[in-house]
């Protein structure tokens, strides 16, 4: 008896993504380098080149930025350092609520333009 083939998602459309996610995964839905992965169960996440930039994290919008832009944004009070659980803050990386406005003030406006 053959074995049948595993079944995956093959396309973006074919994901559940999070609709607090959903503009973060429109804004590079025509990169061919960016995948979305699933991990921890949650297909929250980009990566590009296998490295994870962006994913929904416990209610928050995590991206990794350069250090630099991350202490700016947390010293405007526009988002925090990321903790992954273990205490100790990731400094390129910024967690901001999900559901936040993504004008022009949004930390992710320099990730998307």
């Amino acid at each position: 008896m053959k074995r049948q083939p595993k079944k995956t998602a093959t396309t973006r459309e074919a994901i559940t993504v999070d609709p607090r996610f959903a503009p973060v995964v429109a804004a590079f839905a025509r990169d061919k380098r960016v995948s979305q992965k699933r991990m921890f169960s949650s297909h929250n996440v980009l990566n590009v080149d296998g490295k994870i930039f962006a994913m929904l994290v416990k209610d928050k919008i995590v991206v990794k930025l350069p250090r630099q832009r991350v202490d700016e944004l947390v010293d405007e009070r526009k988002g925090g350092y990321f903790d992954p659980g273990h205490g100790r803050l990731m400094k390129e990386w910024i967690a901001v609520e999900a559901g936040e406005s993504t004008g022009s003030t949004s930390p992710l406006k320099p990730i998307t333009s």
